[in-house]
């Protein structure tokens, strides 16, 4: 097998190619020898139909002689959790993986190098593989306040990390545009504030906007339906619920918890907006109810809690506010930020959770126990891997994917900026200037997917791929020996699966 007919991806750690091929027939048995491995084997056989229309027959005990795919967990491979070891040999397939997922990466892997023949027979050349990841937080994100997706279309997106060896989705649920999360004992955050009057259209500096009631909102019944689905695939979804600011919608269905009463409408256009939550005791009371809700929902040990662009005009004219910080001795409105987003660390920490925030909430004085998500560039993660804090990395000159990804003259029209898939490929997550401890702290990254000006699931489809699967490289590949034009080797390649489930992704990278 020459470089050119390798198509993994994440390149792996260690690939020795052998002669010869497996082929899997219909009549090919997955035999796992242990639950866990078993589930993760009756998820690889529901893919094999989805996308090749090619049936597999699970097993969970011994079976007579023939050629067969053989799965099992061992607690004792020298690999990092969610490590696999892949032998291909002509008269079968071992996948042996390591807790976190080894298994069903392992199977990932496979699933790249299937290869169907016209006889409905599928080709694997044969090869041995040993292989685990570099970080253990691997993510992507999906805004589904300014544009909506169905259940559907999330699962396809889910699809998509699960193939390239991702374990977090951020699911951004609440912004000023809308709130789509279902919570029972406020259900107004869906009826008023899941739903707006109009949008903007084109530019942001045109400041149009149609007339059009646009909106939606995930059930309760539906969040969990997605979880389980993610955790099939062992994606862990981190759910986002904005705080103080970016709550336009929420104030829209309870404008009780602003400091002016409002009233306000759902945001139709984009930006930032001055109404935020005001910090009093009914608004903790408000928040904490929701939060029950959401981690009830959520078996994430991490929950995000925004923290970005709260503009603290509406604090600074508040007599509750003021009040408050002369009370509490806080200094400025950014360390009344920073009380309220402590406030709400103790109470998601009382349930056995971690909170992550943007790296706004380290202005005013970081929460003891909080993550940060650096999306400012760096120095936010830079700051609080020194103050010992753990941190994903998401600047945005590397990993927004809402940016420009090729001349914007043959661009779809996009919020600006511009990130290519070289610039994605050549991201380091680690930045420069850390000590090796500090650097333990940067547990992975995450690209972001805002979408103000991505109107429908194959627009998200066309701004994320290829470039999140340059991204999977850089968070998984512990030994990255590759160059760029040996990626886009294999990512030619590698893009004729996603041929077969019609997945809209951008060609651009081939003109650069």
């Amino acid at each position: 097998m020459t470089a050119q007919e390798n198509r993994l991806i994440p390149a792996p750690a260690e690939w020795s190619p052998e002669t010869g091929s497996f082929n899997l027939t219909p009549t090919t048995f997955l035999l796992a020898r242990d639950m866990q491995a078993f589930q993760d084997a009756v998820t690889f056989r529901d893919i094999c139909i989805d996308w090749f229309d090619f049936p597999l027959k699970t097993a969970i005990k011994e079976i007579g002689s023939g050629p067969y795919i053989e799965v099992a967990y061992d607690s004792t491979l020298d690999l990092p959790d969610g490590g696999y070891i892949l032998v291909i040999a002509p008269e079968g397939i071992k996948v042996t993986g390591k807790a976190d997922g080894g298994v069903f990466h392992g199977l990932m892997s496979l699933l790249q190098l299937m290869e169907p023949k016209p006889d409905r027979t599928i080709s694997i050349p044969c090869q041995t593989i040993s292989d685990g990841p570099r970080f253990v937080w691997r993510g992507m994100h999906l805004d589904v306040c300014r544009h909506f997706f169905s259940v559907d279309e999330v699962k396809q997106y889910i699809d998509l990390l699960a193939l390239y060896k991702f374990n977090s989705f951020h699911w951004h649920l609440t912004d000023d545009q809308g709130w789509r999360i279902e919570i029972k004992q406020y259900p107004k955050l869906t009826e008023v504030g899941g739903w707006r009057n109009g949008t903007m259209v084109g530019r942001y500096s045109d400041q149009q906007y149609d007339s059009i009631r646009y909106g939606g909102y995930y059930t309760q019944e539906e969040i969990r339906e997605v979880v389980d689905y993610a955790a099939k695939r062992h994606i862990n979804i981190v759910p986002e619920i904005e705080m103080p600011g970016h709550a336009t919608a929420a104030l829209a269905a309870y404008p009780e918890f602003s400091c002016t009463g409002g009233p306000f409408e759902v945001a139709q256009g984009w930006g930032v907006f001055p109404d935020i939550f005001c910090p009093t005791e009914e608004t903790f009371t408000f928040l904490e109810n929701i939060l029950d809700e959401v981690m009830a929902l959520f078996p994430s040990s991490v929950i995000h809690i925004g923290g970005d662009e709260a503009p603290k005009d509406r604090w600074k004219e508040c007599a509750h506010c003021q009040a408050l910080m002369q009370r509490e001795g806080l200094a400025s409105e950014e360390e009344l930020q920073s009380y309220f987003v402590q406030r709400i660390e103790k109470y998601v920490n009382s349930k056995g959770r971690t909170i992550i925030g943007w790296d706004e909430i380290l202005e005013g004085g970081l929460a003891p126990n909080a993550m940060v998500m650096s999306w400012r560039g760096t120095e936010g993660g830079i700051a609080a891997a020194k103050d010992k804090h753990q941190v994903v990395m998401s600047p945005n000159n590397d990993c927004y994917f809402d940016h420009y990804q090729g001349d914007p003259a043959n661009e779809p029209l996009a919020i600006g900026g511009m990130t290519t898939l070289e610039d994605v490929y050549n991201y380091e997550p680690v930045p420069p200037g850390l000590s090796k401890e500090e650097s333990a702290f940067i547990i992975g990254a995450q690209a972001n997917v805002w979408t103000e000006y991505i109107l429908n699931f194959e627009h998200v489809e066309y701004m994320a791929v290829p470039r999140m699967i340059a991204l999977s490289e850089v968070l998984w590949s512990t030994n990255r020996k590759s160059n760029f034009d040996d990626f886009k080797l294999r990512l030619a390649r590698n893009l004729q699966l996603l041929d077969r489930q019609h997945v809209n992704y951008s060609r651009t990278w081939q003109t650069q």
